[in-house]
């Protein structure tokens, strides 16, 4: 596993060998932050990386300089390579485990990248409900990004608020984002409701 870009440039990790995870490859990998280069600057991004595994994608956000990390795995030996490694390297990866699903269910913070790479055979069903509940929860912020690595089988581009999907092999990357048109709708709702309310005390 090596590392792209940023200050652990061309460095290399070797996790456990019986750690229960498919990284993200190289390549795919390197395709991915080729598309985040031209829509983020990643010294000012807060990160979720969900089903994280050995870290791989926390580690390239990491050595990019953002500006914090979360990392949520449910295996034990993973969270506790990711913990070893970002103390070795002296990286601003906070390590969670956890069952992803309870964990978003939970958590009220809002990131400006969400990053999800479930197990390949999960169910269409598992892979829609990732979607629907980060969105739903409000887990990105008005101008972040959802993304979601899975397999050619699975088909994400039908759900709301869905961008665009790239392919690499075998994977897949799907992109959600909430349209400005959108935010600013919700923003312009906020307004009249406030001055509706005001009104009605006055009277």
């Amino acid at each position: 596993m090596r590392i792209i870009s940023g200050k652990l440039k061309g460095r290399r990790i070797n996790p456990p060998k019986n750690l229960p995870v498919r990284p993200t490859t190289d390549m795919s990998k390197e395709a991915l932050f080729n598309i985040l280069n031209h829509h983020f600057n990643f010294s000012e991004l807060t990160i979720l990386d969900l089903f994280a595994g050995t870290g791989n994608i926390s580690y390239e956000f990491a050595s990019r300089g953002a500006e914090s990390i979360v990392s949520v795995d449910g295996d034990y030996g993973c969270v506790n390579f990711i913990k070893k490694t970002a103390k070795e390297f002296d990286l601003n990866i906070v390590p969670f485990k956890a069952d992803v699903f309870k964990f978003i269910e939970k958590h009220k913070t809002s990131y400006d990248i969400v990053f999800a790479d479930p197990p390949y055979d999960f169910t269409q069903e598992q892979f829609e409900k990732i979607v629907t509940d980060i969105l739903n929860l409000e887990l990105i912020s008005e101008d972040g990004m959802l993304i979601i690595e899975h397999s050619k089988f699975t088909k994400l581009e039908h759900l709301p608020h869905f961008s665009f999907e790239k392919s690499y092999g075998g994977s897949v990357f799907t992109f959600f984002e909430f349209e400005q048109e959108e935010i600013e709708d919700d923003e312009d709702e906020s307004e009249y409701d406030e001055e509706d309310t005001w009104d009605r005390e006055e009277e």
